[in-house]
């Protein structure tokens, strides 16, 4: 029988920074690129490895949402003794407002599965840059 998933509770994602920049080179649809920030830290007295990721994008003008999932983070699966953190950074292209969530998922060293939410943050482009 499969195992569910379980949120662990010591397991914290922090949205450190979000930045904007603006490239007239990136494809017309998606001229914004959102690098964001974040840290996972393990404040429970469990180790766990972290094994993938999955993002829900929703596009609140057209109301489309978007799920992506994959394997690892940032080609990598962190092992995060208690009182470690984990920081990266990606980005992503849009060409309108975004409001990005999902979770992380793996597993702890005596290999129950957990998860652990990524809070909500906008990505929301300026308006169009001077002429």
């Amino acid at each position: 029988m499969e195992s569910t998933s379980q949120e662990l509770l010591g397991l914290r994602v922090n949205i450190d920074k979000v930045l904007h920049h603006f490239d007239e080179n990136f494809p017309p649809e998606t001229p914004h690129a959102f690098v964001y920030f974040i840290t996972i830290s393990n404040v429970s007295q469990e180790t766990v490895r972290l094994l993938g990721r999955k993002w829900i994008l929703q596009h609140p003008r057209t109301g489309e949402v978007e799920v992506v999932e994959g394997d690892g983070i940032v080609g990598q699966t962190p092992s995060l003794p208690p009182g470690e953190s984990f920081t990266y950074n990606s980005y992503h292209l849009t060409g309108d407002t975004v409001i990005a969530s999902g979770a992380f998922h793996g597993v702890t060293a005596d290999g129950k599965r957990i998860f652990v939410r990524i809070p909500s943050f906008k990505m929301t482009p300026p308006g169009p840059p001077p002429s």
